[in-house]
């Protein structure tokens, strides 16, 4: 095994850069999970001074500027942790971190390492005027094989094993809160520990130039609770395929071109025209049938409900497609939706 600096500084040669899109910030020192995570966020931004400062007295390098340069040749870096245990000794509390990342080169080259890290935390209460936080003391990665998130050693340290991990849930909500931590009401940190929730559903699927006689493919839909207002609900929801890429969900929504009698919104609608298709990142008052396999969203345009729009998306051949658009544009204190757009021919 090797000090996780050579696992990732040793891929490659440089040839010209490639800078990939950058990462959302991650500083989270809650946990030992989170901190390796941050500590490859860091890494993956380029941001070595904040790696550096995760380990403790114990450091990675012989001094910062060797530190640095050793990722020199690395432009991104993916990681997945596994189930962490726990020992306590001599007043401190010592975490063991299974840890796999991707490193990807300048050059183009991915490799994998897989291995252990070990986190500590001095008991807090009885710690003095300099405060030191849940930090690294070490990490030994070694070459991998297979994917990502194959390559998580199933634990570290003693004891028995842990549970089965959910990987595919557990992306689903990295990618949810790195999205969506600072937007949604549910993920504040005054909202109610699970506000988001999380319901979770299982689609069984073809593609349409599957042979007749394959069976079915198996796909899982994630939803998240964002936040409310008065008479509005919004969910955002997060798509994993039957290969278990897991990606956020975006859906068509009609422009429409409203125009009422004597240009008053209060009056009789006289056309409701499409006029362009807009993309959106979360639903309304939404719902999954299953039975159907159908998204619904009815957004209510005040609290009443007799203006509102509906639209309704229908899972086939792998991916969700608006069929069914109503709009009730009249503030007349009726409920009478039209249909703007009909395109439901089944699955």
């Amino acid at each position: 095994m090797r000090p996780f600096l050579l696992a990732v500084a040793t891929i490659g040669a440089a040839s010209s850069p490639a800078f990939p899109q950058e990462s959302p910030y991650l500083d989270d020192r809650s946990d030992a999970a989170a901190l390796v995570r941050s500590l490859y966020n860091a890494i993956d931004r380029r941001e070595y001074g904040r790696a550096w400062s995760y380990f403790g007295e114990k450091k990675p390098a012989k001094d910062f500027d060797t530190f640095a340069k050793g990722f020199a040749n690395t432009v991104r870096v993916d990681v997945e942790t596994g189930a962490v245990s726990s020992e306590g000794a001599a007043g401190s509390t010592f975490y063991q971190v299974p840890v796999a990342i991707k490193a990807t080169a300048n050059d183009g080259k991915e490799s994998v390492f897989a291995g252990c890290y070990t986190a500590r935390l001095a008991n807090p209460a009885i710690q003095g005027e300099t405060f030191q936080p849940l930090h690294l003391e070490k990490g030994m990665l070694k070459v991998a094989d297979g994917d990502l998130t194959d390559a998580v050693p199933a634990q570290c340290g003693d004891g028995p094993p842990p549970p089965a991990r959910d990987f595919v849930k557990e992306q689903a909500q990295r990618a949810f809160v790195a999205t969506y931590g600072s937007i949604c009401q549910t993920l504040a940190r005054d909202a109610e520990p699970d506000a988001a929730g999380l319901e979770r559903y299982e689609i069984g699927f073809h593609y349409i130039s599957d042979p007749e006689d394959q069976p079915e493919r198996k796909a899982q839909l994630f939803k998240f609770a964002c936040g409310s207002g008065a008479y509005n609900t919004n969910e955002v929801y997060y798509f994993a395929d039957d290969m278990d890429e897991v990606t956020q969900l975006q859906f068509a929504a009609p422009e429409l071109d409203i125009r009422y009698e004597n240009d008053d919104s209060e009056g009789k609608v006289e056309s409701t025209t499409i006029i362009g298709y807009l993309t959106e990142d979360q639903l309304v008052n939404s719902d999954y049938d299953p039975a159907t396999k159908t998204l619904t969203s009815f957004s209510k345009w005040r609290g009443i409900g007799d203006a509102s729009s509906t639209a309704t998306y229908i899972f086939r051949n792998g991916a969700f497609t608006l069929v069914k658009y109503d709009v009730d544009a009249s503030y007349d204190e009726k409920v009478n939706p039209e249909t703007v757009l009909d395109f439901n021919i089944g699955p």
